[in-house]
């Protein structure tokens, strides 16, 4: 495979939550490839500061602030790349805010305000534009160019008991990346999640300060190049797979599986029935962590070395 199946030159992506973090990495990763950019954050300095480093290095970026919860915001995305470039082929969704509270001292206004920004933020762009590539597909009479990464947490997969709200969310992005893989494959789109670990502005709380004197293991730049990845011609073949990226590991999730089938002669179950059937499993194997993954916390790579 040449390095060609991995350039983006010419093509048009829109990344949000540009301005910091993993949005900043992954706009830079996708502009050093040859991608052209719109760039969406909340009206501020920092969108347009990555807009011109980006500029500095040879690339193009457009910035096009808002909220991205907003409809109008996800219209003026896609707006933004037809109007400039002519046309949309990637969208990367990064956008996301934090209101961590365990779930009996949470408001209405904080679960509101996270599964706006992270949930339907991620809807209102992917809504917009698989509805634009599907009718490109229409037109030309064959599949089109197009690629979504998403972007969840393993929050999702713990259960994380101070974050209901992002957990949920996180959870919702998954269900949603899959349902568009499922749904819009046959236009030529392709959507894949993936869950970061990274030490950016949001998680500094949880996972501390940048270590001096080496490499940051958790640095975002560190995930930038699986977005590259997916956004590329190489990654046509995956569709609708979740991911866990950070450091020198990049690991693929399975489906859930089915932990135990019972089944009843009468037709129907009763309680008692339910209780001796189940009961014993969990006598047996107590859910202390019920539906939770715990197998990604000591997630370590195969190895696997550059040239193999």
């Amino acid at each position: 495979m040449t390095d060609q199946q991995f350039a983006l030159d010419g093509m048009v992506a829109i990344v949000t939550g540009a301005g910091n973090g993993l949005g900043r990495a992954e706009a830079v990763e996708l502009a050093a490839s040859g991608a052209r950019l719109i760039l969406n954050d909340l009206p501020g300095d920092a969108v347009a500061a990555v807009a011109a480093e980006i500029a500095a290095a040879g690339g193009e970026a457009t910035v096009c602030t808002g909220d991205i919860g907003e409809w109008s915001t996800g219209e003026s995305l896609l707006g933004a790349a037809l109007d400039t470039y002519g046309r949309l082929d990637i969208l990367v969704n990064n956008a996301g805010v934090l209101r961590d509270r365990m779930v009996f001292t949470m408001s209405a206004q904080e679960w509101d305000l996270v599964l706006r920004v992270h949930l339907r933020g991620h809807f209102v762009t992917t809504r917009l534009a698989t509805a634009y590539w599907r009718e490109r597909s229409k037109e030309l009479g064959s599949p089109v160019y197009g690629r979504i990464i998403n972007t969840s947490s393993e929050a999702f997969l713990l259960g994380s008991p101070g974050q209901p709200n992002y957990a949920a969310a996180k959870a919702g992005i998954v269900a949603l990346t899959v349902a568009t893989a499922r749904s819009c494959a046959r236009y030529g789109i392709r959507a894949n999640v993936i869950c970061p670990r990274a030490r950016t502005a949001m998680t500094a709380d949880l996972m501390g300060s940048t270590p001096e004197g080496t490499a940051d293991p958790l640095s975002p730049a560190h995930v930038a190049p699986l977005v590259r990845y997916l956004a590329s011609p190489a990654g046509d073949p995956i569709n609708g797979e979740v991911f866990v990226i950070h450091g020198g590991v990049a690991a693929v999730l399975a489906p859930p599986t089915v932990r135990a089938s019972f089944q009843t002669e009468e037709g129907s179950w009763s309680p008692k029935g339910l209780h001796d059937a189940l009961g014993p499993l969990f006598q047996q194997s107590p859910s202390e962590a019920g539906f939770a993954c715990q197998a990604t916390l000591p997630l370590a790579a195969t190895t696997f070395g550059e040239g193999g």
